[in-house]
Protein backbone atom coordinates (compact mmCIF):
# COMPACT_ATOMS: atom_id res chain seq x y z
CA UNK A 1 0.00 0.00 0.00
CA UNK A 2 1.33 3.60 -0.43
CA UNK A 3 1.82 5.82 1.70
CA UNK A 4 -1.87 7.19 2.84
CA UNK A 5 -0.34 10.26 4.27
CA UNK A 6 -2.72 13.77 3.37
CA UNK A 7 -1.17 16.47 4.01
CA UNK A 8 1.63 17.25 1.33
CA UNK A 9 5.38 17.98 1.42
CA UNK A 10 6.79 20.92 -0.69
CA UNK A 11 10.83 20.54 -1.00
CA UNK A 12 12.78 23.25 -3.10
CA UNK A 13 15.43 22.18 -5.12
CA UNK A 14 19.08 23.17 -4.58
CA UNK A 15 22.82 22.38 -4.91
CA UNK A 16 22.19 19.97 -2.24
CA UNK A 17 19.37 18.05 -4.02
CA UNK A 18 19.02 18.66 -7.60
CA UNK A 19 20.70 15.40 -9.07
CA UNK A 20 18.08 13.16 -10.72
CA UNK A 21 19.13 10.75 -7.83
CA UNK A 22 18.41 13.32 -5.29
CA UNK A 23 14.91 14.38 -6.66
CA UNK A 24 14.41 10.41 -6.60
CA UNK A 25 15.64 9.89 -3.20
CA UNK A 26 13.21 12.72 -1.87
CA UNK A 27 10.20 12.02 -3.82
CA UNK A 28 10.33 8.57 -2.55
CA UNK A 29 10.83 10.09 1.21
CA UNK A 30 7.98 12.25 0.73
CA UNK A 31 7.85 14.94 -1.49
CA UNK A 32 4.78 15.80 -3.49
CA UNK A 33 5.89 19.10 -5.19
CA UNK A 34 9.09 20.40 -6.10
CA UNK A 35 9.73 24.09 -5.85
CA UNK A 36 12.28 26.31 -8.14
CA UNK A 37 13.15 29.19 -6.12
CA UNK A 38 13.66 32.11 -9.00
CA UNK A 39 15.44 34.49 -6.58
CA UNK A 40 18.77 31.65 -7.03
CA UNK A 41 20.74 29.90 -9.79
CA UNK A 42 20.07 30.67 -13.72
CA UNK A 43 17.23 29.86 -16.11
CA UNK A 44 19.96 26.81 -17.40
CA UNK A 45 20.05 25.46 -14.16
CA UNK A 46 16.10 25.62 -13.69
CA UNK A 47 15.64 23.96 -16.72
CA UNK A 48 18.00 21.22 -16.00
CA UNK A 49 16.45 20.90 -12.68
CA UNK A 50 13.11 20.23 -14.41
CA UNK A 51 14.64 17.93 -16.91
CA UNK A 52 15.71 15.65 -14.70
CA UNK A 53 12.24 15.88 -12.14
CA UNK A 54 10.54 14.78 -15.60
CA UNK A 55 12.98 12.21 -16.54
CA UNK A 56 12.40 10.99 -12.83
CA UNK A 57 8.34 11.29 -12.82
CA UNK A 58 8.44 8.92 -16.32
CA UNK A 59 10.35 6.18 -14.10
CA UNK A 60 8.36 6.35 -11.43
CA UNK A 61 5.29 6.25 -13.37
CA UNK A 62 3.33 9.24 -11.37
CA UNK A 63 2.63 12.89 -11.88
CA UNK A 64 4.63 15.63 -9.78
CA UNK A 65 4.07 19.07 -9.84
CA UNK A 66 6.89 21.93 -9.65
CA UNK A 67 6.09 25.25 -8.29
CA UNK A 68 8.18 28.18 -9.75
CA UNK A 69 8.48 30.62 -7.40
CA UNK A 70 9.38 34.42 -8.43
CA UNK A 71 11.77 36.72 -6.47
CA UNK A 72 9.07 39.95 -6.40
CA UNK A 73 10.60 43.24 -5.92
CA UNK A 74 13.67 43.04 -3.48
CA UNK A 75 14.17 46.78 -2.54
CA UNK A 76 17.70 47.38 -1.05
CA UNK A 77 20.02 49.87 -0.01
CA UNK A 78 23.53 50.73 -1.45
CA UNK A 79 27.19 50.51 -0.42
CA UNK A 80 29.31 51.48 1.90
CA UNK A 81 32.82 53.01 1.76
CA UNK A 82 34.12 51.54 4.67
CA UNK A 83 32.60 48.39 5.05
CA UNK A 84 29.89 47.54 7.87
CA UNK A 85 28.95 50.25 9.95
CA UNK A 86 27.44 49.89 13.41
CA UNK A 87 24.03 51.98 13.89
CA UNK A 88 23.25 52.88 17.72
CA UNK A 89 19.42 54.04 18.95
CA UNK A 90 18.74 57.70 18.70
CA UNK A 91 21.48 57.78 15.87
CA UNK A 92 20.44 60.00 12.44
CA UNK A 93 20.63 58.48 9.53
CA UNK A 94 20.02 59.91 6.17
CA UNK A 95 18.54 57.93 3.33
CA UNK A 96 19.10 59.43 -0.15
CA UNK A 97 17.69 58.46 -3.32
CA UNK A 98 21.09 59.91 -5.09
CA UNK A 99 23.70 57.52 -6.07
CA UNK A 100 25.75 58.75 -2.37
CA UNK A 101 28.54 55.70 -0.68
CA UNK A 102 27.49 54.90 2.41
CA UNK A 103 28.86 56.03 5.72
CA UNK A 104 27.64 56.11 9.90
CA UNK A 105 25.27 59.00 8.75
CA UNK A 106 23.73 57.71 5.84
CA UNK A 107 23.45 55.50 2.78
CA UNK A 108 21.73 55.45 -0.87
CA UNK A 109 18.25 53.95 -1.20
CA UNK A 110 17.50 53.45 -5.18
CA UNK A 111 14.05 53.14 -4.81
CA UNK A 112 12.15 56.23 -5.75
CA UNK A 113 8.66 54.42 -5.03
CA UNK A 114 9.22 54.22 -1.47
CA UNK A 115 10.58 57.92 -1.08
CA UNK A 116 6.70 58.84 -2.83
CA UNK A 117 5.23 56.36 -0.15
CA UNK A 118 7.17 57.27 3.36
CA UNK A 119 5.39 60.16 5.93
CA UNK A 120 7.03 61.31 9.20
CA UNK A 121 6.78 58.65 11.92
CA UNK A 122 6.87 55.90 8.77
CA UNK A 123 9.23 52.82 10.35
CA UNK A 124 11.86 51.15 8.14
CA UNK A 125 13.30 47.97 8.71
CA UNK A 126 16.83 46.62 7.51
CA UNK A 127 18.69 43.35 7.50
CA UNK A 128 15.57 41.38 7.99
CA UNK A 129 14.40 43.92 10.87
CA UNK A 130 17.28 43.61 12.63
CA UNK A 131 17.41 47.19 12.15
CA UNK A 132 14.58 49.82 12.92
CA UNK A 133 14.41 53.12 11.42
CA UNK A 134 11.92 55.72 12.28
CA UNK A 135 11.45 58.68 9.27
CA UNK A 136 11.26 62.19 11.33
CA UNK A 137 11.74 64.16 7.81
CA UNK A 138 11.12 63.01 4.04
CA UNK A 139 11.00 64.11 0.40
CA UNK A 140 10.57 62.38 -2.98
CA UNK A 141 14.14 62.07 -3.17
CA UNK A 142 15.31 61.62 0.97
CA UNK A 143 14.24 60.60 3.95
CA UNK A 144 15.98 61.43 7.72
CA UNK A 145 15.30 58.94 9.46
CA UNK A 146 16.18 58.28 13.29
CA UNK A 147 17.56 54.78 14.64
CA UNK A 148 14.69 53.01 16.97
CA UNK A 149 16.82 49.74 17.31
CA UNK A 150 20.47 49.44 16.14
CA UNK A 151 22.93 46.84 15.04
CA UNK A 152 25.47 46.55 11.67
CA UNK A 153 23.92 47.54 8.54
CA UNK A 154 26.08 46.32 5.26
CA UNK A 155 25.89 46.66 1.63
CA UNK A 156 22.84 45.83 -0.21
CA UNK A 157 20.92 44.73 2.59
CA UNK A 158 17.34 44.52 2.17
CA UNK A 159 15.06 46.97 3.26
CA UNK A 160 10.95 46.24 4.56
CA UNK A 161 8.65 49.37 4.92
CA UNK A 162 5.62 47.28 7.00
CA UNK A 163 3.10 49.88 7.32
CA UNK A 164 2.98 51.56 3.60
CA UNK A 165 0.96 49.67 0.86
CA UNK A 166 4.13 50.91 -2.26
CA UNK A 167 2.97 52.14 -5.88
CA UNK A 168 4.98 49.17 -7.27
CA UNK A 169 3.41 45.97 -9.06
CA UNK A 170 4.30 42.44 -7.31
CA UNK A 171 6.39 41.45 -10.86
CA UNK A 172 9.42 42.84 -11.23
CA UNK A 173 10.98 42.95 -15.19
CA UNK A 174 12.83 40.00 -13.89
CA UNK A 175 9.87 38.23 -12.75
CA UNK A 176 8.38 38.94 -16.32
CA UNK A 177 11.38 37.11 -17.97
CA UNK A 178 11.34 34.55 -15.41
CA UNK A 179 7.47 33.97 -15.57
CA UNK A 180 8.02 33.20 -19.40
CA UNK A 181 10.84 31.16 -18.91
CA UNK A 182 9.33 28.81 -16.39
CA UNK A 183 5.72 28.93 -18.69
CA UNK A 184 7.78 27.53 -21.16
CA UNK A 185 9.21 24.64 -19.06
CA UNK A 186 5.94 24.05 -17.91
CA UNK A 187 5.58 24.66 -14.14
CA UNK A 188 2.59 23.51 -12.61
CA UNK A 189 2.11 26.45 -10.26
CA UNK A 190 3.25 30.09 -10.36
CA UNK A 191 4.15 31.76 -7.05
CA UNK A 192 3.94 35.48 -6.94
CA UNK A 193 6.16 36.98 -3.92
CA UNK A 194 5.36 40.19 -2.05
CA UNK A 195 1.51 40.50 -2.90
CA UNK A 196 0.10 43.33 -1.78
CA UNK A 197 -3.27 43.93 -3.32
CA UNK A 198 -5.56 41.59 -5.07
CA UNK A 199 -5.04 43.51 -8.49
CA UNK A 200 -1.42 41.50 -8.13
CA UNK A 201 -2.80 38.29 -8.60
CA UNK A 202 -5.26 39.61 -11.35
CA UNK A 203 -1.88 41.04 -13.29
CA UNK A 204 0.13 37.34 -12.87
CA UNK A 205 -3.16 35.59 -13.67
CA UNK A 206 -3.74 37.73 -17.04
CA UNK A 207 -0.03 36.76 -17.99
CA UNK A 208 -0.13 32.85 -16.80
CA UNK A 209 -3.56 32.24 -18.77
CA UNK A 210 -4.10 29.56 -17.38
CA UNK A 211 -1.02 27.70 -18.53
CA UNK A 212 -0.45 27.31 -14.61
CA UNK A 213 -1.78 27.76 -11.33
CA UNK A 214 -1.41 30.89 -9.57
CA UNK A 215 -0.59 31.30 -5.96
CA UNK A 216 0.00 34.10 -3.79
CA UNK A 217 2.45 34.41 -0.71
CA UNK A 218 1.13 36.06 1.86
CA UNK A 219 4.04 37.89 3.57
CA UNK A 220 2.88 41.90 3.39
CA UNK A 221 0.64 42.93 5.97
CA UNK A 222 -0.95 44.79 3.46
CA UNK A 223 -2.14 41.59 1.84
CA UNK A 224 -3.64 41.08 5.10
CA UNK A 225 -6.37 43.70 4.32
CA UNK A 226 -7.36 42.25 1.39
CA UNK A 227 -7.26 38.42 2.26
CA UNK A 228 -10.49 36.86 1.15
CA UNK A 229 -10.07 39.10 -2.15
CA UNK A 230 -6.72 37.98 -2.79
CA UNK A 231 -7.61 34.24 -1.93
CA UNK A 232 -10.60 34.36 -4.17
CA UNK A 233 -8.15 35.56 -7.04
CA UNK A 234 -5.52 32.89 -6.77
CA UNK A 235 -5.53 28.85 -7.17
CA UNK A 236 -3.43 28.16 -3.92
CA UNK A 237 -1.86 30.96 -1.23
CA UNK A 238 1.02 29.96 0.83
CA UNK A 239 1.72 31.30 4.30
CA UNK A 240 5.47 33.08 3.62
CA UNK A 241 6.34 33.02 7.06
CA UNK A 242 9.96 34.48 6.81
CA UNK A 243 8.78 37.99 5.33
CA UNK A 244 5.68 38.27 7.35
CA UNK A 245 7.56 37.93 10.83
CA UNK A 246 10.04 40.69 9.30
CA UNK A 247 7.37 43.13 8.69
CA UNK A 248 4.55 41.88 11.65
CA UNK A 249 5.96 41.10 15.37
CA UNK A 250 6.89 37.50 15.80
CA UNK A 251 3.71 36.93 18.67
CA UNK A 252 1.49 37.78 15.93
CA UNK A 253 2.32 35.30 12.74
CA UNK A 254 1.13 32.70 14.71
CA UNK A 255 -2.65 33.74 14.77
CA UNK A 256 -2.29 35.02 11.29
CA UNK A 257 -1.18 31.85 10.00
CA UNK A 258 -4.37 30.06 11.56
CA UNK A 259 -6.62 32.77 9.88
CA UNK A 260 -4.85 32.90 6.76
CA UNK A 261 -5.53 28.82 6.42
CA UNK A 262 -9.10 29.64 7.83
CA UNK A 263 -9.86 31.71 4.95
CA UNK A 264 -8.24 29.12 2.52
CA UNK A 265 -10.32 26.45 4.21
CA UNK A 266 -13.43 27.83 3.59
CA UNK A 267 -12.71 29.45 0.08
CA UNK A 268 -11.43 25.87 -0.67
CA UNK A 269 -8.19 26.48 -2.41
CA UNK A 270 -4.91 24.87 -0.69
CA UNK A 271 -2.83 26.27 1.50
CA UNK A 272 1.01 25.81 2.49
CA UNK A 273 2.64 26.71 5.75
CA UNK A 274 6.43 27.95 5.21
CA UNK A 275 9.69 29.05 6.21
CA UNK A 276 11.82 27.90 9.55
CA UNK A 277 9.98 25.05 9.64
CA UNK A 278 12.77 22.13 10.47
CA UNK A 279 15.74 24.66 10.34
CA UNK A 280 17.81 23.15 12.29
CA UNK A 281 18.03 20.19 9.56
CA UNK A 282 19.76 22.58 7.62
CA UNK A 283 23.19 21.87 9.78
CA UNK A 284 21.87 18.89 12.10
CA UNK A 285 20.41 15.10 11.05
CA UNK A 286 17.57 15.83 13.96
CA UNK A 287 15.13 18.93 14.21
CA UNK A 288 14.58 20.53 17.79
CA UNK A 289 11.27 19.79 19.38
CA UNK A 290 9.75 22.92 19.31
CA UNK A 291 10.40 22.74 14.60
CA UNK A 292 8.63 18.96 14.70
CA UNK A 293 5.41 20.79 16.67
CA UNK A 294 5.55 24.15 14.40
CA UNK A 295 5.31 21.22 11.35
CA UNK A 296 2.82 19.57 13.47
CA UNK A 297 0.56 22.42 14.31
CA UNK A 298 0.24 23.51 10.73
CA UNK A 299 -1.24 20.48 9.90
CA UNK A 300 -3.88 20.21 13.04
CA UNK A 301 -4.48 23.14 11.93
CA UNK A 302 -5.62 22.46 8.30
CA UNK A 303 -3.11 23.11 5.67
CA UNK A 304 -2.25 21.13 2.64
CA UNK A 305 0.89 21.21 2.14
CA UNK A 306 3.82 22.19 4.60
CA UNK A 307 7.07 23.11 2.76
CA UNK A 308 11.05 22.83 2.55
CA UNK A 309 13.37 25.82 1.73
CA UNK A 310 17.13 25.68 2.49
CA UNK A 311 16.84 22.47 4.62
CA UNK A 312 15.90 20.50 1.05
CA UNK A 313 17.66 23.08 -1.15
CA UNK A 314 21.26 23.80 0.48
CA UNK A 315 21.37 21.68 3.78
CA UNK A 316 23.68 18.42 5.24
CA UNK A 317 20.37 16.35 5.00
CA UNK A 318 17.99 17.22 2.65
CA UNK A 319 16.28 13.36 2.57
CA UNK A 320 16.57 12.91 6.03
CA UNK A 321 14.55 16.66 6.30
CA UNK A 322 12.02 15.41 3.85
CA UNK A 323 11.60 12.18 5.83
CA UNK A 324 11.20 13.85 9.44
CA UNK A 325 8.60 16.10 7.95
CA UNK A 326 6.64 12.81 6.51
CA UNK A 327 7.09 11.27 10.10
CA UNK A 328 5.66 14.41 11.78
CA UNK A 329 2.72 14.24 9.53
CA UNK A 330 1.90 10.99 10.14
CA UNK A 331 1.82 10.99 13.33
CA UNK A 332 -0.13 13.74 13.38
CA UNK A 333 -2.60 11.88 11.31
CA UNK A 334 -2.92 8.79 13.65
CA UNK A 335 -4.49 11.74 16.06
CA UNK A 336 -8.48 11.16 16.37
CA UNK A 337 -7.88 15.43 17.31
CA UNK A 338 -6.91 15.77 13.57
CA UNK A 339 -9.73 13.92 11.90
CA UNK A 340 -12.56 15.94 14.19
CA UNK A 341 -10.63 19.13 13.71
CA UNK A 342 -10.97 18.68 9.40
CA UNK A 343 -14.49 19.51 8.75
CA UNK A 344 -15.34 23.25 8.71
CA UNK A 345 -18.76 23.53 10.83
CA UNK A 346 -21.12 25.38 9.63
CA UNK A 347 -19.74 26.94 6.35
CA UNK A 348 -21.60 25.73 3.68
CA UNK A 349 -18.53 24.58 0.55
CA UNK A 350 -21.08 25.89 -2.23
CA UNK A 351 -25.04 25.31 -3.78
CA UNK A 352 -23.56 23.65 -7.34
CA UNK A 353 -24.07 20.24 -8.23
CA UNK A 354 -20.61 19.68 -8.02
CA UNK A 355 -20.16 21.07 -4.68
CA UNK A 356 -23.49 18.79 -3.13
CA UNK A 357 -21.87 15.54 -4.62
CA UNK A 358 -18.28 16.57 -3.20
CA UNK A 359 -20.10 17.04 0.52
CA UNK A 360 -21.72 14.05 -0.34
CA UNK A 361 -18.35 11.87 -0.82
CA UNK A 362 -17.61 13.15 3.05
CA UNK A 363 -20.92 12.07 4.12
CA UNK A 364 -20.13 8.43 2.49
CA UNK A 365 -16.83 8.58 3.90
CA UNK A 366 -17.79 9.40 7.53
CA UNK A 367 -20.63 6.46 7.22
CA UNK A 368 -19.24 4.00 5.08
CA UNK A 369 -15.65 2.11 5.22
CA UNK A 370 -14.91 3.15 2.65
CA UNK A 371 -10.91 2.13 0.97
CA UNK A 372 -11.42 5.38 -1.25
CA UNK A 373 -13.21 7.96 -2.81
CA UNK A 374 -12.67 8.23 -6.63
CA UNK A 375 -13.27 11.90 -8.52
CA UNK A 376 -13.38 12.57 -12.36
CA UNK A 377 -11.89 15.58 -13.46
CA UNK A 378 -10.96 17.84 -16.38
CA UNK A 379 -10.33 20.78 -14.89
CA UNK A 380 -9.06 19.63 -11.64
CA UNK A 381 -12.09 22.28 -9.69
CA UNK A 382 -13.73 19.06 -8.48
CA UNK A 383 -11.00 17.09 -6.81
CA UNK A 384 -10.20 20.76 -5.53
CA UNK A 385 -13.80 20.21 -3.97
CA UNK A 386 -13.13 17.04 -2.13
CA UNK A 387 -10.42 17.73 -0.91
CA UNK A 388 -11.87 20.66 0.73
CA UNK A 389 -14.87 18.52 2.09
CA UNK A 390 -11.41 16.25 3.93
CA UNK A 391 -13.40 12.99 3.85
CA UNK A 392 -11.96 10.12 5.88
CA UNK A 393 -11.01 8.02 2.78
CA UNK A 394 -8.07 9.04 0.23
CA UNK A 395 -8.79 10.48 -2.86
CA UNK A 396 -8.30 9.09 -6.18
CA UNK A 397 -8.36 11.98 -8.78
CA UNK A 398 -8.61 10.82 -12.24
CA UNK A 399 -8.39 13.43 -15.23
CA UNK A 400 -7.35 13.49 -18.85
CA UNK A 401 -5.26 16.58 -18.52
CA UNK A 402 -1.79 15.49 -17.46
CA UNK A 403 -1.01 19.27 -16.37
CA UNK A 404 -4.11 19.19 -13.90
CA UNK A 405 -2.89 16.16 -12.75
CA UNK A 406 0.80 17.31 -11.75
CA UNK A 407 -1.39 20.84 -10.33
CA UNK A 408 -3.57 18.48 -8.23
CA UNK A 409 -0.37 17.12 -6.25
CA UNK A 410 -0.40 20.26 -4.13
CA UNK A 411 -4.10 19.20 -2.87
CA UNK A 412 -5.07 17.68 0.55
CA UNK A 413 -5.57 13.98 0.51
CA UNK A 414 -5.55 13.45 -3.25
CA UNK A 415 -3.88 11.24 -5.42
CA UNK A 416 -3.72 12.11 -8.64
CA UNK A 417 -3.54 10.12 -11.94
CA UNK A 418 -3.69 11.18 -15.66
CA UNK A 419 -5.94 8.72 -17.46
CA UNK A 420 -6.28 9.80 -21.44
CA UNK A 421 -9.38 6.85 -21.85
CA UNK A 422 -12.57 7.60 -23.11
CA UNK A 423 -15.51 6.51 -21.04
CA UNK A 424 -19.04 7.59 -21.60
CA UNK A 425 -21.29 5.08 -20.14
CA UNK A 426 -21.92 4.65 -16.13
CA UNK A 427 -20.67 1.51 -15.41
CA UNK A 428 -17.21 2.13 -17.62
CA UNK A 429 -16.42 4.79 -15.23
CA UNK A 430 -17.41 2.96 -12.06
CA UNK A 431 -15.25 -0.13 -13.55
CA UNK A 432 -12.79 2.41 -14.34
CA UNK A 433 -12.34 3.38 -11.45
CA UNK A 434 -12.27 0.57 -9.24
CA UNK A 435 -9.85 -0.75 -11.37
CA UNK A 436 -7.32 2.29 -11.15
CA UNK A 437 -7.74 1.97 -7.28
CA UNK A 438 -6.89 -0.93 -7.17
CA UNK A 439 -4.12 -0.62 -9.24
CA UNK A 440 -2.36 2.37 -7.14
CA UNK A 441 -2.88 0.14 -3.88
CA UNK A 442 -6.17 2.47 -2.77
CA UNK A 443 -8.33 -0.30 -2.81
CA UNK A 444 -8.51 -4.21 -2.62
CA UNK A 445 -10.92 -6.64 -4.13
CA UNK A 446 -14.54 -6.54 -2.63
CA UNK A 447 -13.43 -2.74 -0.80
CA UNK A 448 -16.11 -0.04 -1.29
CA UNK A 449 -15.15 2.78 -3.37
CA UNK A 450 -17.12 5.90 -3.85
CA UNK A 451 -17.01 7.80 -7.53
CA UNK A 452 -17.94 11.17 -8.40
CA UNK A 453 -18.21 12.00 -12.25
CA UNK A 454 -20.62 13.58 -14.39
CA UNK A 455 -21.84 11.56 -17.07
CA UNK A 456 -19.61 13.16 -19.74
CA UNK A 457 -15.92 12.42 -18.56
CA UNK A 458 -13.67 15.04 -19.30
CA UNK A 459 -16.10 17.83 -19.60
CA UNK A 460 -15.73 20.82 -16.99
CA UNK A 461 -17.89 21.46 -14.77
CA UNK A 462 -20.52 17.98 -15.19
CA UNK A 463 -19.69 16.22 -12.21
CA UNK A 464 -23.25 15.60 -11.13
CA UNK A 465 -23.57 11.78 -9.53
CA UNK A 466 -21.94 9.54 -6.66
CA UNK A 467 -22.09 5.81 -6.66
CA UNK A 468 -20.85 3.37 -4.33
CA UNK A 469 -19.09 0.28 -6.02
CA UNK A 470 -17.13 -2.68 -4.72
CA UNK A 471 -13.84 -2.67 -6.00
Amino acid sequence: MPNMRRAKIVATLGPSSDSEASIEALLNAGADVFRLNFSHGTHEQHALRMARIRAVERRVGRPIGVLQDLQGPKLRIGVFQAGPVTLKAGDGFRLSLAPVIGDQNGVQMPHPEIFKALVPGTDLLINDGKVRLRVVDCSDEHAQTTVVAGGVVSDRKGVNVPQVVLPLSALTEKDRLDLQVGLDMGVDWVALSFVQRPEDMAELRSLVQGRAGVLAKIEKPSALESLDQIVALSDAIMVARGDLGVELPAQRVPRIQKEIIRVCREQGRPVIVATQMLESMIEAPVPTRAEASDVATAVYDGADAVMLSAESASGAYPVEAVSMMNSIINEVELDPAAKSGRVLAGHESGRSVSDVVCRALRVAADELPLASVVTYTRSGASSVRASRERPNAPILSVTPDLGVARRLCLAWGVRSVHSAKSLEQVPDIVDNACQLARQVGLAAVGDLVAVAAGTSFGTVGSTNYLHIAKA
